[in-house]
């Protein structure tokens, strides 16, 4: 079954990690459109889709480089809490947002997330983390300031992005799209199996009630609300293993479009 556990946020082509990420691009012109030109694949999907482990091993099979964007909400969210930063301040989260330095740093299990030389890779799934990420989110510029960091790293070279608005806002010239989607109830499902399975206490009720206000958040925010692209390939991952999608991912990828 999928797990949305913390990876690697970008890797290169040869699995090596990339070691800085740096926010703050603000004076670097990034040309949407020389995206055109480079290999992206948007995945997108609602939260305990799928869509990180199907993207990460999907960058895997084809080595090119994966990143998962949401982790960078969530670094942005855990910062704003710990300096004291209230989630309904949009000036504070985006300064924020827009002067923040993220770094990896390689691990014994894994790259470990750095956010000003502190590593909160332990806290990026936390319950407060939970809570709010949707909410910083929802803050137009703490989204430009993270798409503009996102499309800089999609222009080094071919990628495999995750997220919530890659194929709609991010990369809406990526060259395949895909959208993973699944009932509230399975994606709870999956979610409460990881809490448990990482010795957390979870109610099953909680956490499914949680997910759909997610979801409420993502889809009726004003700025890049989470839905698919026109030109998505659209995959009900209800009874799909990891396996299953990242075979039926690889076919449609060999086929003409």
């Amino acid at each position: 079954m999928f797990s949305d556990a913390f990876p690697p946020i970008i890797r290169s082509s040869l699995g090596g990690p990339v070691t800085k990420i740096t926010c703050g691009l603000a004076g670097q012109d990034v040309q949407h459109s020389h995206l055109t030109k480079l290999y992206a694949i948007a995945i997108d999907g609602p939260v305990a889709s799928g869509k990180t482990a199907v993207g990460r091993e999907l960058a895997r099979r084809l080595s090119i480089s994966f990143l998962d964007t949401g982790v960078m909400y969530r670094a942005v969210t855990w910062a704003a809490l710990e300096r004291g930063i209230d989630v309904g301040d949009e000036q504070g989260l985006s300064s924020l947002a827009e002067s923040v330095h993220m770094s990896l740093v390689p691990g014994e299990s894994g790259d470990r997330l750095m956010v000003e030389g502190v590593d909160v890779t332990g806290h990026l799934r936390d319950a407060v983390v939970e809570e709010h990420v949707s909410q910083v989110s929802a803050v137009a510029r703490v989204r430009v300031a993270l798409v503009e960091l996102q499309r800089a790293i999609a222009h080094q070279g071919p990628i495999v992005m995750v997220g919530r608005d890659i194929g709609t806002v991010v990369l809406e010239n990526a060259e395949f799209k895909a959208f993973l989607q699944a009932s509230v109830d399975v994606r709870a499902e999956r979610r409460h199996e990881e809490l448990i399975a990482k010795g957390m206490t979870a109610d099953l009720a909680q956490v499914k009630a949680g997910l759909a206000q997610r979801d409420k958040l993502d889809t009726e925010r004003a700025h890049s609300p989470l839905r698919p692209a026109e030109d998505a390939v659209i995959i009900e991952t209800d009874h799909l293993g990891l396996e299953e999608v990242i075979t039926r991912l690889m076919s449609l990828l060999g086929s003409p479009r």
